[in-house]
């Protein structure tokens, strides 16, 4: 059994080695099956079961002929969405499930919870799923989750990343999120394995942990079903069934499966890589590709007992504890897109090309030094699926009254879960959710962008490349551009304007005074071969937007500010939304719906 450091040379000195090695040719998408037996001699790879399909022998349960509810998927979001419809009290809620429990994408989950995340919404959400899986579950059915509370360290190998560390804290005291920032050699007491010699400083959570996927989902449907809830496995979905309405409008009528259908009026998409599948056999547009994600477990380490999780974000990787070894992986700027979703993927993996992964390996082996020597027991590389801006996808989709989406958690449904589930429930139940889930609904995306192939994939792509990246608050994405422009574009574009992207919309955002700064092609940061510009003026001034403090160009824009003060300005509003409003209460819902008086004659505008 070789170790970390051996894969890495190899990886090196053999870019092009035969799939064997699984180090083939790296390409942009692969159609790849579930991983073959190998011969490596440094790897050992989990793998799919050869048995009989459980689908061939049927359902777990007989299926009801209704339901008020019907779940669609087993895995975090699926068992969390009917463990909380059942709490708050919803009967005649169902799950169904193609396999078993976990199968797909949850059952393979690093299942990492970190509590502080920029967004005050996901802190709630966060803190949500910890008292499901560290205390609730437990109360109700007895049962252990598998929940372990060994701690979160983030890494901060630069001052602007420990600035967004002391931020996280801050938010974190305000929702009661225990956290310390660590010198380099408080970090050294606490992790003694671990190389300071490059750190700021770091960020502890004592509170962090990580949750097992199979116990988690056990005893959410445990205690689901004990309030009435149904939890039906072997059981694959095979169309949804649609009506509409005097008025147009179409709905949700029942679900068929390969062993009956059911009548309800309500559907919850939680299919992970197979939900824009599922929203296919309704007419729904669900906006997320399916990637290759990878991580490899070590043998045993001497001393690791009891180490928090890791997370060195400038490394773009994590370390989680696994019980006397680590699990080490990443996000990288190439993953692997997987082309054609097989619905023969229960408990499937993929061989881990380590082309890709070679860049796990070198942080993990500066952050940690004793993986230079420690051998790989396993490895994991499995489907998971992601969007275009990183944050998943929930609530009504605007084009099926009663069809709900509970997907694209860009490999975060664990941790995401608990919160998002109650969030969820709220929303089919009471017809809103009880917090702000404005950045996860699915009616955040224009129509014209959640059926664009291309915009998908580039964003979807940048938002994985740029996943641990530092959250700007000035930050423009590179892929994904011009696919929106209103006709004045190019006379804006000669004048120096530098534009920023609303909803597929280039909008104005200010002016350079050295001139053009065009957003070019997306070049995938130069992977997949793509050449990448070299000479991008766009590039370059978002990099130096890249702070917390007052940008460069900040003078710049507050002299066009006082040019619309003290002169006159002319506004570009192409890319605001726009409703029409007919009938005979439409200035009453004008009214309403804005806060300034729209009372205005036919040609006037009211900026509300």
């Amino acid at each position: 059994m070789a170790s970390l450091s051996r894969a890495l040379r190899v990886a090196a000195a053999h870019p092009h080695q035969s799939p064997t090695w699984g180090l083939g040719p790296r390409n942009l998408s692969s159609a790849a099956g579930p991983t073959a037996k190998k011969s490596v001699p440094y790897q050992r790879t989990l793998k799919e079961g050869q048995g009989t399909s459980v689908v061939a022998q049927g359902p777990t349960r007989p299926l009801p002929s209704t339901a008020n509810v019907v779940v669609i998927g087993g895995g975090s979001l699926g068992c969390q969405t009917l463990y909380h419809l059942a709490k708050l009290g919803m009967s005649g809620a169902v799950l169904l499930e193609r396999e078993r429990l976990t199968s797909g994408t949850t059952w393979h989950t690093a299942g990492l919870l970190w509590q502080l995340r920029p967004s005050d919404v996901e802190v709630e959400l966060l803190a949500h799923t910890r008292r499901v899986v560290s205390g609730e579950l437990e109360e109700e059915t007895g049962l252990h989750t598998g929940w372990i509370q060994n701690g979160g360290l983030f890494i901060a190998s630069n001052r602007q990343r420990l600035d967004e560390y002391k931020r996280l804290m801050s938010l974190g005291k305000a929702y009661g999120v225990e956290s310390h920032v660590l010198s380099p050699a408080e970090t050294k007491t606490l992790y003694p394995l671990m190389n300071v010699d490059d750190l700021y400083g770091t960020l502890y959570v004592p509170h962090d942990g990580t949750m097992d996927p199979a116990g988690t989902c056990t005893t959410l449907a445990r205690a689901a079903s004990a309030r009435g809830a149904q939890v039906i496995e072997n059981c694959p979905v095979t169309g949804i069934r649609v009506w509409t309405d005097d008025f147009g409008v179409r709905r949700v009528a029942g679900v068929e499966t390969q062993h009956g259908s059911i009548q309800t009026p309500c559907v919850v998409n939680c299919a992970g890589v197979w939900a824009s599948a599922v929203g296919r056999m309704a007419g729904v547009k669900v906006p997320l590709v399916a990637m290759h994600h990878a991580y490899v477990v070590t043998e045993r380490i001497e001393g690791i007992q009891n180490m928090p999780n890791v997370r060195d974000h400038d490394a773009s990787v994590y370390l989680r504890l696994q019980g006397d070894a680590l699990s080490v992986g990443g996000y990288e700027a190439n993953p692997i897109f997987w082309e054609k979703v097989s619905d023969k993927f229960a408990f499937g993996l993929f061989d881990l090309d380590w082309e890709v992964f070679t860049q796990h390996i070198e942080g993990a082996i500066n952050r940690v030094p004793v993986l230079e020597k420690t051998g790989i027991k396993s490895t994991v590389c499995g489907p998971e699926s992601f969007t275009p801006d990183h944050k998943p996808l929930m609530g009504e989709a605007p084009e099926l009254r009663g069809f709900f989406l509970g997907c694209g958690f860009n490999s975060s449904g664990m941790m995401l879960g608990g919160g998002c589930g109650q969030e969820l429930a709220h929303w089919i139940i009471r017809g809103r959710p009880e917090k702000d889930m404005h950045g996860y609904d699915i009616r955040r995306f224009h129509h014209s962008l959640t059926d664009h192939p291309r915009w998908i994939r580039e964003r979807s792509h940048e938002s994985y490349a740029k996943n641990y990246s530092v959250v700007f608050p000035h930050d423009e994405p590179l892929a994904g551009r011009n696919m929106r422009r209103d006709p004045l574009h190019e006379e804006l574009l000669g004048q120096g304007c530098v534009f920023q992207e609303r909803h597929g919309w280039e909008r104005p955002g200010w002016f350079h005074p050295r001139g053009p700064a065009p957003v070019l092609e997306y070049d995938y940061y130069g992977a997949y071969g793509s050449r990448v510009h070299e000479d991008y003026a766009y590039r370059r001034l978002l990099a130096d937007e890249y702070t917390f403090a007052f940008p460069p160009h900040h003078d710049t824009i507050k002299k066009e500010c006082l040019a619309c003060r003290g002169a006159a300005a002319v506004f570009d509003m192409s890319y605001f939304g726009k409703f029409y409003l007919v009938g005979l209460d439409a200035r009453k819902a004008a009214d309403w719906l804005f806060s300034a008086d729209v009372s205005r004659p036919p040609g006037s505008t009211v900026y509300t």
